[in-house]
C-alpha cells in the first residue's frame, strides 16, 4: 500500500463543480487534491456545443473542460486518476481508499462532485448494441454516422442540443420521446426547423432490433390508440436522464431516495467536513453554470471548516 498523503481538501469528481471547487480551495491557501477516474470535464467532454455558459456565445465542451483544468493547474492543484472505492468518516479526518495501487488519502474536508452517468432504458437489444450501435455521446460517436439514419431517444436539453448537431451531419434524424420536447424553447425551435428531422412525442421505446448490427427501433404511442411504429436506423443515441454516481459513499447517510446528496445553501451535508457540489446534489437545475456556482460555495465552506479546526 502506498504511503498516506494528507490534504486540506480532497475533491472527488472533476466536472465543472469539482474543477471550480479546486480553484476556489487553492485560492483559499488550501492544499488540494482532485481525484477522478476519467479525464477532467465530466459530462462537458461529451457535449458538442455549450451555448449558455456566461461569456461564451457557444463553446465546445471539451475546449471548456481544458480551459477549466488548465486554470486548476496554474494554481498548483494536484490531480490524480483514481477510482475511489470508499470514504470513511473518522471525525476530523476523512479516509479515502482508491482502487489503483490500493492508494489511501486523508483529508480534513471532502467535496463530493461525482456528477451523474447516462441512464439506460433496460429494454431488449440495449445491452447487445451498447457501444456498437447505441451511444450516449454524439460528439464522441456522431461522425461515424455521417450521411446515415439515426434515432435519438429523449426530448430534454441534452437530447435536443445533440440532435441539432447530429441533424447537421446525418441523412435523417428521428427523435422518439416519452413526453414532448422539454428543452429550451429556442433550441427546440431550431431543431424543429431542420428539414431532415422527424419527431415522435409520447412514445414508449420497446426494443432495439438487429442480428449482427443494429437495424432499427420499435416503439408505441402512450396515447389510447397505442399505435406501434418501427424506424430503421444505423445508430441510436440515448438521452433519457442521468443517474447519480453515489454508490461508494452511500454509507455516509447523506443521500436522498434518488441517490443525490442532500446539502444546505452552503453545500454542507449532515456529516461535518463533507460537502456536495454539482449535479450529484438534490437540485432542480443542472447546468454547467450552476455546477460551477455549487463548486465555489462548497470550496468556501470547506476552507472555513478547515480553518476552524486549525484554531
Amino acid at each position: 500500500m502506498n504511503s498516506i498523503s494528507h490534504y486540506d481538501v480532497i475533491i472527488i469528481g472533476s466536472g465543472p463543480a469539482g474543477l471550480t471547487a479546486s480553484i476556489y480551495a487553492a485560492r483559499a491557501n488550501m492544499k488540494v487534491l482532485l481525484l477522478d477516474k476519467l479525464a477532467p470535464g465530466g459530462q462537458m467532454i461529451n457535449t458538442n456545443e455549450i451555448e449558455n455558459y456566461t461569456g461564451y456565445g457557444a463553446i465546445n465542451g471539451a475546449e471548456l473542460s481544458i480551459k477549466m483544468f488548465d486554470h486548476t493547474q496554474s494554481l498548483g492543484v494536484d490531480f490524480d486518476y483514481k477510482t475511489v472505492l470508499s470514504i470513511e468518516d473518522k471525525g476530523e479526518t476523512k479516509v479515502i481508499t482508491c482502487e489503483e495501487d490500493d492508494a489511501v488519502y486523508h483529508a480534513t474536508a471532502v467535496i463530493l462532485a461525482t456528477g451523474t452517468v447516462p441512464r439506460r432504458l433496460g429494454i431488449p437489444g440495449e445491452e447487445k448494441f451498447a457501444g456498437g450501435g447505441i451511444s450516449w455521446c454524439a460528439i464522441c460517436d456522431g461522425a461515424q454516422y455521417r450521411g446515415k439514419d439515426v434515432v435519438v431517444i429523449g426530448g430534454g436539453n441534452s437530447a435536443v442540443e445533440e440532435s441539432i448537431y447530429l441533424a447537421g451531419i446525418t441523412n435523417a434524424l428521428t427523435i422518439v420521446t416519452l413526453f414532448d420536447l422539454t428543452a429550451d424553447p429556442k433550441a427546440c425551435d431550431r431543431l424543429c426547423a431542420m428539414e431532415n428531422v422527424t419527431i415522435y412525442p409520447y412514445q414508449d421505446v420497446l426494443e432495439f432490433t438487429g442480428e449482427d448490427k443494429l437495424t432499427g427501433v420499435r416503439f408505441k404511442s402512450t396515447k389510447e390508440d397505442a399505435t406501434e411504429r418501427y424506424v430503421t436506423c444505423d445508430g441510436v443515441f440515448e438521452y433519457i436522464g442521468l443517474q447519480p454516481t453515489s454508490e461508494f459513499f452511500a454509507s455516509l447517510g447523506i443521500l436522498d431516495k434518488f441517490g443525490c446528496i442532500i446539502v444546505d445553501d452552503e453545500m454542507k451535508t449532515s456529516v461535518p467536513g463533507v460537502f456536495g457540489a454539482g449535479d450529484i446534489t438534490a437540485k432542480k437545475l443542472r447546468q454547467v453554470i450552476t455546477a460551477c456556482s455549487d463548486g465555489a460555495i462548497a470550496a468556501n465552506s470547506a476552507a472555513k471548516y478547515v480553518e476552524s479546526l486549525r484554531g
